[in-house]
């Protein structure tokens, strides 16, 4: 008896040992940036840094993959700043105040649409385009997607609108379908697809939208077998795979399979809860490998939250889900 109970015992540690290796979370690059609360992500491959933007100061920074934070661009007229693409030498980012800017006020509070581009190398603006007069009501512009030509594809999350800012500047509505329509965050992430079209989240429905370039009536819903509440970012990882960022609780990231040029889509891995992201926003390509900014947003609408000072970005690793026995 004595002898099965030590062969219990060493069985118990083992898997105790086992388990705890299992839940470590995965590979994180941390850096401080005070109260910055970085929303957008965009690796920089020329320059080997990440930029990151802020929800609550409305600086954009940069991020060394060992961990160095600096500020690149700031503007005291910004009160938000949210989703970043890197285009060339440009970085291209969205510009409002919609929830947790530091410095909101009456006159820019839902109101400010703006789409910035600056030089990466100089920090220098480079473009700054009005985008708040395009539709009637109040504004949100939260993600990017470029085209080949260069030309940007804004989502405005509170106007449920896609606007078109030109590589010269010029801005106008894209699209805008009923189907976008929604309470409180509607449109969110944004890819463009190299087959001439893109596809869109809603934050509200979990609801995903195919938009034809050349035909921006033409929206149809991608017809998914699950809806995904609280989507923000997207990654387009090839033509057949998309990686959705999951927040608001979830906080997962999850990746789509489409076999019909995303007509419909399935499920096909995400992240475990052991990864423990931290209110996951934005995703970028770094080195064959997704990263995921961790915004913590959940400490700002907690009145009890000290600010932070440290954030994370944090490496993706999907696990397939179980194929479907016969």
């Amino acid at each position: 008896m004595k002898a099965t109970n030590k062969y219990i015992s060493l069985a118990a540690i083992a898997m105790l040992v086992f388990g705890c290796i299992a839940q470590k979370p995965t590979e994180r690059i941390s850096f401080m940036a005070d109260e910055a609360y970085p929303e957008g992500i965009a690796f920089d491959s020329t320059a080997n840094v990440y930029y990151v933007s802020s929800a609550r100061l409305g600086t954009i920074g940069k991020v060394s993959p060992q961990g160095s934070y600096s500020v690149l661009y700031q503007d005291n007229s910004l009160k938000s700043t949210y989703g970043v693409k890197v285009h060339g030498n440009k970085l291209i980012f969205c510009a409002g105040d919609a929830n947790y800017s530091k410095f909101t006020s009456p006159d820019t509070r839902t109101k400010m649409a703006r789409l910035l581009a600056v030089d990466t190398r100089t920090g220098s603006k480079l473009m700054d385009v009005d985008l708040s007069q395009l539709v009637p009501g109040k504004h949100f512009p939260n993600d990017i997607a470029i085209d080949p030509q260069g030309n940007m594809y804004v989502t405005d999350s509170f106007a449920h609108a896609i606007y078109k800012v030109s590589p010269e500047g010029k801005a106008s509505v894209f699209a805008k379908s009923k189907l976008f329509q929604t309470m409180g965050v509607g449109l969110n992430g944004i890819v463009y697809h190299p087959e001439g079209y893109l596809v869109a989240c809603s934050s509200s429905t979990g609801q995903f939208y195919k938009v034809d370039i050349q035909n921006p009536e033409n929206v149809r819903k991608v017809s998914i077998d699950q809806f995904f509440l609280g989507a923000d970012g997207l990654l387009l990882d090839d033509s057949s795979h998309l990686s959705v960022v999951v927040n608001g609780g979830t906080d997962k990231i999850f990746r789509l399979e489409s076999t019909d040029n995303w007509q419909s889509a399935k499920l096909s891995a995400s992240t475990l809860a052991s990864d423990r992201f931290t209110y996951p926003s934005t995703a970028t390509r770094f080195q064959n490998s997704t990263w995921v900014m961790n915004a913590k947003f959940s400490e700002l609408v907690d009145s009890n939250s000290v600010p932070s000072k440290n954030f994370a970005i944090q490496k993706v690793v999907f696990k397939p889900l179980p194929k479907p026995k016969n």
